[in-house]
């Protein structure tokens, strides 16, 4: 298990834990593996979930800090969503 999977899930759990996110999510990290987010939190996992967002870790890093909005990358190519996209754009709330 890489640290940055660990990493990115302690920062997706301090922003969890400010929201009102009830859906599942999974983000589908290139070359490092997957972190699921649900009603318990963010967890190094890869299961089923309601959407899954891929892109490689530098977007995916980029997002964790503040410095890439979601939407700005989605719209750019750099982040792809497959599932459902009202609940991709709750996830983006929680990210900014």
């Amino acid at each position: 298990m890489s640290e940055f999977l660990e990493k990115a899930a302690a920062e997706l759990n301090t922003k969890l834990a400010t929201s009102d996110f009830d859906g599942t999510a999974k983000f589908d990290i290139a070359g490092e593996g997957a972190i699921m987010l649900d009603g318990n939190g963010a967890r190094v996992a890869d299961d089923e979930a309601d959407v899954t967002l891929s892109a490689d870790a530098e977007t995916f890093q980029a997002i964790f800090e503040g410095d890439l909005n979601p939407t700005s990358a989605f719209m750019t190519g750099k982040l792809s969503v497959d599932g459902d996209m009202g609940m991709a754009m709750k996830l983006a709330s929680v990210l900014a």
